[in-house]
């Protein structure tokens, strides 16, 4: 199919020449007199590949008609015929979205060759269109297909984890629950600090297994019901390293909730074990399961003690706060609602699943 090209001149003589030029060298022209016939032709048909306009017209002019026609029809071209007077006028045409002009008189080969170029410019237009919508599908494509494997990746990481937990709850039944009730306390210290998702969930990875080393603790230190010996208490110390050196394996653990699983018993002023860090040396995540993890204990019942009240953690915690916990967190610790915890355990109880929602 031809292609078309509409003429648009106020004089019948330039009108009946420029189509018959360029029907001789195969294009399909319309032609009219104004730049109002125009815009009804285009309105009706505007399915056209270029436009020759006539700048200077009594209705509309050519610029009146560019105006229009670049926003609804932005892949055709519109090259403006004037006089060499008319050039500036001409000019700023182009700035203002013309592709060419043509001055009078012109040659046939002038005028095949602007249209030539016209046409070509459109058909780059149109392919870079194809393209880029070619790319957006594609591009959306591959990321719904990288969301699909990040989520069956997700999905292999809680399986993992998962069996990870289940390995500690058999070695320590007694306290049955205590990495998930630290998870979820920890969750909501880290969103009451205001931390984004994204970390969250690395530091609810490493709360979850932050207890896993004693799975190779001596079960007579680990369920022992008395307060434990020195080198009892040794013994049981090595847990944080030697979860570490557990959790350290999975690449997805390995950084920031390994070293949770190293540093949650560090103490904030430096007394802690087994590196003795101090301050903001402790990672951000190890710092927010430390006051998670003794409130949870606190409130729970131990081998060796029955379990206290809310208000007794708390004050306990804060008499802490410098010493073994870092004290902006225990102050965002203790402005949270008291009734959190209490509904976090309630949920745990009427759901036990085996994990919380990373």
């Amino acid at each position: 199919m031809p292609d078309r090209i509409l003429v648009v001149d106020g004089e019948v003589q330039i009108r009946e020449t420029v189509s018959s030029m360029l029907a001789a060298a195969n294009y399909s022209c319309q032609v009219c007199s104004s730049g109002m016939d125009a815009l009804r032709i285009l309105e009706q048909d505007g399915s056209f590949q270029v436009v020759l306009c006539e700048l200077m017209m009594a209705d509309l002019d050519g610029i009146g008609l560019l105006e229009r026609t670049n926003e609804k029809y932005p892949d055709m071209p519109v090259v403006m015929v004037t006089a060499v007077d008319d050039i500036s006028v001409a000019l700023a045409a182009i700035r203002n979205g013309a592709y060419d002009y043509l001055l009078k008189p012109f040659e046939r080969e002038q005028l095949l060759n602007t249209v030539g170029r016209a046409l070509e410019n459109r058909r780059l237009k149109v392919e870079n269109r194809t393209y880029q919508a070619n790319l957006e599908t594609l591009v959306k494509a591959r990321t719904e297909q990288l969301q699909t494997t990040m989520l069956n990746l997700e999905r292999s990481y809680d399986v993992t984890l998962e069996g990870l937990g289940n390995v500690l709850e058999l070695k320590h039944a007694e306290t049955g629950g205590h990495s998930r009730r630290v998870t979820l306390f920890t969750i909501a210290i880290a969103q009451a600090l205001g931390l984004p998702r994204e970390q969250i969930a690395v530091i609810a990875r490493g709360a979850f297994l932050h207890d896993i080393g004693k799975i190779v603790i001596p079960d007579n230190i680990l369920r022992k019901p008395e307060q434990l010996k020195p080198d009892e208490t040794a013994i049981m110390q090595r847990h944080a390293y030697l979860g570490y050196q557990i959790v350290q394996k999975f690449t997805f653990l390995a950084g920031e909730a390994a070293e949770i699983v190293y540093s949650h018993h560090e103490w904030f002023n430096g007394t802690g074990y087994p590196r003795s860090r101090r301050g903001k040396e402790i990672p951000l995540g190890a710092r927010i399961v430390a006051v998670a993890n003794a409130f949870e204990s606190i409130t729970s019942d131990l081998p060796y003690r029955p379990a206290r009240t809310h208000g007794a953690a708390c004050t306990e915690i804060n008499q802490c706060a410098g010493g073994q916990f870092d004290p902006e967190i225990v102050k965002v610790f203790l402005d949270m609602p008291s009734n959190i915890w209490e509904s976090i355990r309630g949920e745990i109880k009427r759901h036990p699943a085996p994990l919380p929602p990373f």
